[in-house]
């Protein structure tokens, strides 16, 4: 299927690794001209040179998209994008009596506020240019929220309220907003999740990681490609039609029906 986003403008963010580069490889293989943002040299230039290496056209820019002069540098690099994919590494699970006020300001600031900031100064132009699609990568823990993410549950949540009320806003206009709630997928993210479970609780790591597959109904983690894949679909002329939503990519692990 071609998804007739050829020549089209897309901003990823948090994309040299994990979700982000699986989002970023998607939308390159499929014709869009990709500027890929991260904060860490090594991993950014390697993610372009690879997308570059497999036909697709991409940007390197370092910065840090939490920060107001990362997105300043972004938006420098790409001011008219056509399509963008907010993500950012979420905060480090704990115990909420642990968590201090700064602890939450700086959660609600790189998971919640920065999307919405890098929406606010792109979405006019895609409502004039009459096609925008704007999708962030959120988490399966909004519809399920775990106790121990609970700074990533609150942070996410808020941001899953705002995209609401605001898809429907530009419904009209050409432009989707959507969330993309992945599950537990295959990235160092999950990994180092396990791994700190496993040290708090003295059990095994490749034991912890059984567990965690046991849980879905697939069987299995889920890989940054197919979770890049729909994305791109999110993003395509074929999706113009979904706004407003959250949608579930975690292997069945969800056990509700909405």
């Amino acid at each position: 299927m071609d998804l007739g986003i050829a020549g089209r403008k897309a901003m990823v963010c948090g994309a040299s690794r994990g979700l982000g580069r699986g989002c970023a490889q998607a939308l390159a293989a499929e014709g869009a001209e990709v500027w890929v943002a991260a904060r860490t040299p090594e991993t950014l230039e390697r993610a372009v040179a690879e997308i570059r290496a497999a036909g697709g056209q991409a940007t390197a820019v370092l910065a840090d998209v939490t920060s107001e002069q990362g997105r300043a540098k972004l938006l420098e690099a790409c001011p008219a994008p056509d399509i963008l994919v907010n993500n950012a590494g979420g905060p480090p699970p704990g115990n909420f009596r642990d968590w201090t006020r700064e602890d939450w300001i700086k959660a609600i600031d790189a998971n919640m506020l920065s999307a919405i900031e890098l929406i606010r100064l792109t979405i006019d132009g895609m409502s004039e240019r009459r096609f925008g699609r704007i999708v962030n990568i959120t988490s399966y823990m909004v519809k399920s929220p775990l106790g121990v993410l609970g700074l990533s549950n609150g942070a996410r949540s808020g941001l899953t309220g705002f995209v609401g009320g605001l898809a429907r806003e530009v419904a009209g206009e050409g432009v989707t907003v959507n969330n993309l709630l992945p599950g537990q997928f295959d990235t160092d993210r999950l990994r180092s999740n396990h791994e700190k479970m496993a040290a708090g609780s003295g059990s095994d790591l490749e034991q912890v990681r059984k567990s965690a597959r046991g849980a879905i109904p697939a069987g299995r983690f889920g890989q940054p490609d197919e979770f890049g894949a729909a994305c791109a679909f999110l993003c395509s002329e074929w999706a113009s039609y979904i706004t407003g939503q959250n949608i579930l990519l975690d292997g069945g692990q969800y056990p509700g029906m909405l």
